[in-house]
């Protein structure tokens, strides 16, 4: 099968297109034809890092079609819809087969086309888990939402609304119309506003990038506000790790999120899909041959939403 498998030794380019053996699964994984995966910053942070995946196949949101399915696996049959999220069970999406265990995924509607089922499973968990478990939202609290126009960001507006909140955005000048017509109440250019500076103050601040000091979070949450970390660069992220439990002694918390993939979880944002309560925005689209471009053009930090590979 085609394939884009890492290479360190490959300079610039370490994402190699090439043929590698077609998967087989176990007694307890499906094999998936993939139709669509989208890219995430879990894939070029994991890369960074040096954290590569056993088979060197990165991809974590995928969508496509069951072909065989292991004699123990009882969710699934040959000829199901599926999408999920293989970060934990060992990426895999930029190809044309890859195996699965059923817990890594649920059922696509078929309502939802096979790039929103890849464009969903990371981004709008993150965005669920660090506004619901992680920031206790609630009703009528008014929720700054910092990079509002990547992936997590656009999920992130879309269910704050949905939690009957007050959303303010922060993004950059191309994309405030974007970030408003999902529902913000009021978008902030960082390129001509600075909000650390000024006189709001928020129940609940969700950072998903940006370059900003911790300590000026803190300063804009209301008397038991909570400020959740989900995304940034590496020595934004080191610091709220490394000081976050510091600044939590008082009224004030803040707090990392570290997402984790479940079904339960995944069903309840399709659902919010289906109905329209939520959607995905596709920044742009590649052929599986060009995922190199791809990821390079996501690391430089300005997609406006995701970005689909489709296969």
């Amino acid at each position: 099968m085609k394939a884009v498998v890492y290479n360190k030794k490959r300079y610039p380019e370490k994402l190699i297109y090439c043929d590698v053996d077609k998967p087989v699964p176990n007694e307890d994984e499906v094999l998936i034809k993939i139709h669509s995966v989208s890219l995430n910053a879990a894939d070029y942070r994991s890369m960074n890092l040096g954290l590569i995946p056993k088979k060197r196949i990165f991809g974590a949101d995928i969508a496509g079609t069951v072909e065989i399915v292991g004699k123990n696996i009882r969710q699934f049959k040959s000829g199901d819809e599926v999408m999920g999220d293989l970060a934990k069970f060992g990426f895999g999406g930029f190809a044309e087969y890859v195996t699965a265990p059923e817990k890594a995924l649920i059922i696509k509607p078929a309502k939802i086309s096979f790039e929103e089922g890849a464009a969903l499973p990371m981004a709008a968990l993150t965005a669920l888990q660090a506004l619901r478990d992680k920031g206790n939202i609630q009703k009528g609290q008014k929720v700054l939402l910092v990079g509002s126009a990547g992936g997590v960001g656009t999920f992130a507006v879309q269910l704050a609304k949905y939690f009957e909140t007050e959303v303010i955005g922060v993004c950059g000048s191309t994309n405030v119309l974007q970030t408003s017509s999902l529902g913000a109440d009021y978008v902030i250019d960082y390129t001509k506003e600075d909000f650390t500076i000024s006189n709001m103050r928020y129940n609940l601040i969700v950072a998903i990038n940006g370059n900003y000091p911790i300590f000026a979070y803190k300063k804009v949450l209301t008397p038991n506000g909570i400020y959740v970390m989900v995304g940034g660069s590496f020595s934004q992220i080191f610091k709220s790790l490394l000081f976050g439990w510091l600044l939590s002694f008082g009224s004030k918390k803040m707090r990392v999120l570290t997402a984790k993939a479940n079904q339960t979880d995944l069903a309840f944002l399709t659902k919010l899909m289906e109905d329209g309560t939520i959607k995905p925005v596709i920044d742009r689209r590649y052929s599986l041959d060009k995922t190199a471009d791809a990821m390079m053009y996501l690391s430089e930090g300005h997609a406006c939403g995701k970005i689909i590979i489709n296969i």
